[in-house]
């Protein structure tokens, strides 16, 4: 089953039990979501509903996951069970928040829950129906779940994979932060000794849409032919990481490890030693 759809495929699933989800993210995002969203669509916010955010990030770093217990009560509050379909969107072709809320799902042992190509924009552009002001909705039963399904890397596991080289930890942030150039959210520039860098936006054509599955095999197989095939992938706070996990499946690859912390909390551990290449 493809993690992803075409904006076209949506608008033919469209029906009153497909449970749609705005995941959206950024400033004002709660007021831009009540002027305009698609029709039916639920708000799910990343701060709130998709992260527990602590009082240190160096202890979990700045989008820490939620118990899967929290997480059940969201899922509750916004009407989904084990056998909703659920698509999710944002409008920054899956790297804002649709993605982890993705990764989310499917980790909470979901099994129909899709990404939409494009996001909003590409909504728009179908000529999907779209709708303002709050969208009401009635709460599901509580699903009861004691781990998360996926796998999850910590800082101490990220240390000792690249201490035995048993694993390929991979940086998707821009190139310019991995490097140390500069830094425009967490304290510190750089990157994890041993991590490479390659940007989630090389997962995306020039139009913005997802390269397709036979491609980014490609792509994927000739950047890591010469590494360890266990994966590990990181961003700045754990979220846009999970648009390369979304991609890998979409390619076919195994779902590999995500390291939550990412960056954001890396840089803010003491005694953890920070690379650049500047």
């Amino acid at each position: 089953m493809s993690p992803i759809i075409s904006s076209a495929e949506f608008k033919e699933l469209l029906t009153d039990n497909l449970i749609i989800l705005d995941a959206r993210a950024g400033k004002d995002i709660r007021q831009n979501y009540l002027e305009k969203h698609i029709k039916g669509a639920r708000f799910i916010d990343l701060d709130k509903d998709l992260a527990e955010i602590g009082e240190n990030a160096a202890f979990g770093g700045r989008h820490p996951l939620p118990s899967v217990e929290k997480f059940a009560e969201t899922l509750s509050k916004f009407g989904i069970n084990e056998d909703s379909t659920i698509v999710v969107y944002d409008d920054k072709n899956g790297s804002n928040a649709a993605a982890r809320a993705w990764w989310m799902l499917k980790s909470f042992g979901l099994k129909d829950v899709k990404v939409l190509d494009g996001g909003m924009q590409a909504a728009e552009k179908e000529n999907i129906e779209f709708s303002s002001g709050e969208e009401t909705f009635e709460k599901s039963s509580l699903i009861k779940k004691e781990s998360w399904d996926l796998p999850i890397s910590g800082l101490e596991d990220i240390e000792n994979e690249l201490t035995s080289n048993s694993a390929t930890v991979i940086d998707v942030r821009d190139a310019y932060r991995y490097k140390g150039e500069s830094e425009p959210i967490d304290l510190v520039a750089g990157h994890i000794p041993g991590a490479i860098n390659i940007p989630f936006s090389e997962n995306l054509d020039e139009n913005g849409m997802f390269l397709k599955p036979d491609i980014l095999k490609k792509k994927y197989k000739q950047l890591l032919e010469s590494q360890p095939e266990n994966l590990i992938i990181h961003c700045g706070s754990g979220v846009t990481a999970c648009h390369t996990i979304l991609a890998l499946n979409y390619a076919g690859f195994p779902i590999p490890n995500l390291y939550v912390g990412s960056w954001s909390e890396w840089s803010r551990r003491e005694g953890k030693e920070v690379a650049k290449e500047i």
